[in-house]
């Protein structure tokens, strides 16, 4: 078993990350800014600091423990400053490579598939400079991390999870954002046209899936040194797909998706002009590109195998989101109706 230090710890990712590695009987020590974390011995820091913040004491001390160092830590928002995404997914990269390197450790480094931009078709494992543009500051900052990561010298694997959903299972999340953030302004109807194609692919990938491939690569780090590992689903969901499973939803609104060459935000009327400044441009790149993510090394050198990701999947994360009011509450079923005008009629 292995100590490992995990930056992030108490994010998303982080947090079910160290769930399953302490489980597993490995030692976790979770850097965060104020948080506990369950199963894991707690250090505040900040990845924006040399030493990540941590005072000598505890770099020497940590000097003869950590095996191993996973970079989760990072801000994932969109529409942030450019500098914000620099200081920490880029710097604090580096900040934590260097640590690594004091430590004689090896590092996971945990990506984004998107790293790939504006690009189409399959992105493979193994690429990652291809000419490709950047849809916002959020990919460029993650495709610079990994640039920093290969030329530090160390030993290093690449986790690059796709769009994070819900468990896939139940649906469930403890995190809405990206896409979940989306889908609430388009059923809701605040935006009602968008620009997009109904063939374009989303990414999508269940949370544990992420946490379950970075679990392996740290399991398996000594085999698979200087590889990247996609975390994704067995395929992505399509454009057409997400518009079919809305439409079965009578509280959903449906957006129009008309070709971005003909859209044009001035023929909104003014409040959903608004919102799509303020939020459909953020993500109209990802209703546009045709991409699918090999996950050939996940399979076949980590062995764990890519959910696949369909209609039943997409449906269980807008039933959570119904559930827990995110995206408002359902309106009741014919059954439903139906059972409640007998109940009527019977107690008359």
């Amino acid at each position: 078993m292995s100590t490992i230090l995990v930056t992030g710890a108490a994010g998303h990712v982080g947090g079910d990350v160290v769930a399953r590695l302490s489980r597993r009987g490995h030692t976790v020590i979770a850097l965060t800014h104020d948080r506990p974390v369950p199963g894991a011995r707690a250090l505040t820091g900040d990845v924006r600091t040399e030493d990540l913040g941590l005072d000598r004491q505890t770099v020497s001390e940590l000097a003869n423990e950590v095996d191993l160092v996973v970079h989760s830590a990072a801000v994932t928002d969109f529409g942030l400053p450019e500098h914000r995404y620099t200081e920490l997914n880029v710097d604090g990269t580096a900040n934590a490579l260097a640590l690594a390197h004091r430590f004689d450790a090896g590092f996971v480094y945990v990506s984004t598939t998107y790293v790939c931009g504006e690009t189409e078709g399959v992105f493979r494992e193994d690429q990652l400079d291809i000419g490709q543009q950047f849809s916002n500051d959020y990919e460029h900052s993650k495709y610079r991390a990994e640039q920093l990561v290969r030329a530090a010298g160390l030993r290093s694997v690449v986790v690059r999870p796709g769009i994070v959903t819900g468990d896939y299972r139940t649906g469930n999340t403890q995190s809405y954002k990206h896409i979940y953030q989306l889908l609430k302004v388009i059923v809701e109807g605040k935006l009602r046209t968008l620009p997009g194609n109904y063939s374009a692919t989303l990414g999508l990938v269940p949370i544990g899936h992420v946490a379950d491939v970075i679990v392996a690569a740290v399991e398996k780090f000594n085999d698979n040194v200087g590889r990247t590992f996609h975390a994704v689903g067995a395929n992505s969901l399509s454009l057409r797909t997400v518009s079919d499973v809305l439409a079965e939803y009578p509280s959903f609104r449906i957006p129009d998706f008309v070709p971005p060459s003909t859209f044009s935000e001035f023929e909104l009327d003014e409040i959903e002009r608004r919102y799509y400044q303020k939020v459909g441009v953020l993500y109209t790149s990802y209703l546009r590109r045709r991409l699918e993510f090999d996950s050939t090394n996940t399979r076949e050198r980590l062995g764990v195998t890519p959910p696949a990701i369909g209609p039943g999947y997409f449906r269980r994360l807008l039933d959570s989101c119904l559930r827990t009011g995110y995206l408002g509450r359902p309106e009741p079923s014919v059954a439903e109706i139906l059972a409640s005008l007998q109940a009527k009629r019977s107690s008359a």
